[in-house]
């Protein structure tokens, strides 16, 4: 049995760590973690660090055991430089909460690289983690919309910089320009894309404690993870229905199934696919034609079976990346956002407008 740790940084790390949990309890009762045991097959320590009181509150299914108020009024305020002052003026009492919880076999640190929380304090987490601890780190980084203000893209250029210079084994890339595909409103395509993440690290958590025909591990994961730029993202396709084996596996690699946009066939260099489901369905012909035509890009490509009877097939693929075109793009923009607030604070300081307007009143007093 697997010992693992996932941490839940900020809003957004919090929110997808509470989808993890919901799923775990396989119930959609908010009163399951009184009555309920988590459905792990490893053993599984959540835990959720925040600044801002309210967004920990809003946790249904994590236990408040499991959820640290880091004390800094209502948060940081999307301020990188603030979150790791505060990080390090609370540092003990982090590290002391997670050395309670005792070892690990591996590690995954859920976070915004755009916000204030999450971002600032995901870096010197992970550092702290590999400094102290001989198991690997793996951050699951959700990138924002690309119109969501040039302070996130500032915000998520620096932090995926950060975390990839911190230690970090590898990093798991989301991309919520995904949320576009979704429609409906804001609150409901943010709970879709959560839930999207969080079945995606169930399925992996599950597949990586499981007995299989074919099998895949923990050293095949740290293997693929450890291949490319260090970045990775992940695949998932889930039949409602009998489909195909060979359709199952097509689509969890196509960029429907991904949660970062790329072709994986031009840019992945490792993968790692694990295929769930009825005997039925799992045709090994089918299974190799389609991993062979997937290794003919990417090089290696583990695989691992799961039989489940009377399941529908299920294929969750891990992609590491050798080049990200994606990224580099959001780069270009957070470039400009960069520039765009630097502009700003120049003409603020250059324009003495404001200041002609208030010295017009220096030396009177206001009468009543």
């Amino acid at each position: 049995m697997l010992n693992i740790l996932m941490v839940g940084n900020g809003q957004c790390g919090n929110r997808i760590l509470d989808s993890i949990n919901k799923q775990a309890f396989g119930s959609k009762s908010r009163f399951a973690k009184f009555y309920s045991k988590q459905q792990y097959k490893s053993n599984v320590q959540t835990l959720a660090i925040n600044t801002a009181v309210n967004d920990l509150k809003e946790m249904k299914y994590t236990k408040a055991k499991d959820r640290i108020h880091i004390p800094h009024l209502h948060g940081v305020g999307a301020n990188r430089n603030v979150g790791r002052k505060v990080f390090d003026e609370n540092k003990s009492q982090i590290m002391r909460n997670l050395d309670e919880r005792g070892s690990f076999d591996i590690a995954f640190v859920i976070t915004s690289a755009s916000g204030g929380t999450g971002s600032s304090f995901t870096p010197p987490l992970i550092r702290e983690l590999k400094e102290q601890n001989d198991y690997p780190v793996y951050a699951v980084v959700v990138l924002p919309f690309r119109e969501e203000g040039t302070l996130y893209l500032q915000n998520t250029a620096f932090a995926l910089k950060d975390i990839r210079e911190s230690g970090v084994d590898g990093i798991i890339l989301a991309d919520n320009q995904y949320l576009k595909q979704m429609g409906g409103d804001m609150e409901s395509a943010y709970d879709s894309i959560n839930e999207m993440i969080a079945k995606r690290l169930i399925f992996l958590l599950d597949s990586l404690d499981s007995e299989m025909m074919m099998v895949t591990d923990l050293g095949d994961f740290k293997t693929v993870m450890s291949g490319g730029a260090g970045i990775a993202t992940i695949g998932y396709y889930e039949a409602d229905g009998e489909v195909p084996i060979r359709t199952a596996i097509q689509k969890a690699v196509s960029p429907s199934g991904l949660l970062f946009n790329t072709n994986v066939y031009e840019e992945a260099s490792r993968s790692m696919m694990i295929i769930k489901g009825d005997k039925s369905y799992l045709s090994i012909d089918e299974i190799s034609t389609e991993v062979e035509k997937l290794s003919d890009s990417v090089g290696h490509v583990f695989k691992g079976i799961i039989v489940r009877k009377g399941e529908y097939p299920r294929v969750l693929s891990v992609l590491t990346l050798e080049s990200a075109s994606e990224l580099e793009e959001l780069y270009h923009l957070a470039v400009d956002a960069i520039n765009t607030e630097k502009e700003k604070k120049e003409r603020v300081q250059e324009d003495k407008e404001v200041d002609k307007a208030f010295s017009q009143i220096e030396g009177l007093e206001p009468h009543y």
